[in-house]
């Protein structure tokens, strides 16, 4: 029995990294989010040789590195980057660990936080309140002059208990966590996927929404929503942030014709 030979399949032809970058830039307009403590944008070059394949992921972590370069990747993506204020400062200890595989790869990483979150198409928010089966989106949630969330409604209204389970099956993975202090019945909804917390739960309150739906709960989140008269749920900040980073590397990967990988960890926290 012949063996298929390894050029059978041809390889893509190496996109230049300056082109996918370009195009990045230009969907998700990183330079309108000034107040972001993200550096968004390409946050270590690499690549030169071009890019074949993309890998994404929601953390840059050494884990995530290891999973996409063994896929060949040479271009990686994610919505949680490496460079946050001033904290690559120094090239050292757990900051060595983050950058030094990359350099030593020749692999580049490109991180999208809140561009990805308020993207009405590709973002988390968008893309979570689509699989709820939200509609009529609207921009929700102010954090820092921005709105990063969205609210919609529901074509007819459902009882929490349903309402739950769709947010649990979409968000696999997470730990889900809930207040039960809004109708039986909900209609309108805000999601702020990740670290929504008290602050965007008291938007939801005085925009007069049945539920706000988000990805932590803490203390503070957990007192101000039992006095409330909404419904909070929280599945999970990992679990609620898949979405937007699958969406734009997906559509990267068919405007350039490249191949692509999501390395999913299923963090529960």
């Amino acid at each position: 029995m012949s063996r298929a030979s390894a050029t059978s399949v041809p390889r893509p032809r190496p996109v230049p990294l300056a082109d996918i970058v370009r195009e990045l830039d230009r969907l998700l307009r990183p330079e309108d989010f000034v107040n972001d403590v993200s550096h968004n944008g390409l946050q270590v070059e690499g690549a030169s040789q071009g890019v074949t394949r993309l890998c994404c992921g929601v953390d840059a972590t050494p884990a995530f590195y290891e999973a996409a370069l063994a896929r060949g990747a040479r271009l990686l993506l994610v919505h949680h980057g490496i460079s946050w204020g001033s904290s690559l400062n120094r090239i050292a200890g757990a900051n060595y660990r983050l950058v030094a595989p990359l350099i030593r790869a020749d692999a580049a990483l490109y991180a999208a936080h809140l561009p990805l979150d308020a993207h009405p198409r590709f973002g988390n928010n968008a893309g979570l309140a689509r699989a709820l089966g939200l509609t009529k989106l609207k921009p929700f949630g102010c954090w820092h002059g921005y709105s990063v969330g969205f609210q919609g409604v529901l074509p007819r209204p459902v009882r929490w208990e349903t309402l739950l389970e769709r947010l649990a099956a979409a968000c696999p993975g997470g730990e889900l966590h809930h207040v039960d202090h809004g109708p039986a019945r909900v209609r309108t909804v805000g999601v702020v996927t990740g670290g929504g917390g008290a602050a965007e739960y008291a938007q939801a309150l005085e925009a007069g929404l049945d539920a706000f739906i988000t990805g932590e709960m803490n203390l503070t989140a957990w007192n101000a929503a039992s006095i409330g008269n909404a419904h909070y749920a929280a599945a999970g900040h990992y679990a609620t942030e898949r979405f937007g980073i699958r969406a734009i590397t997906e559509h990267i990967a068919q405007r350039f014709s490249l191949p692509w990988d999501f390395i999913d960890f299923s963090v529960a926290l």
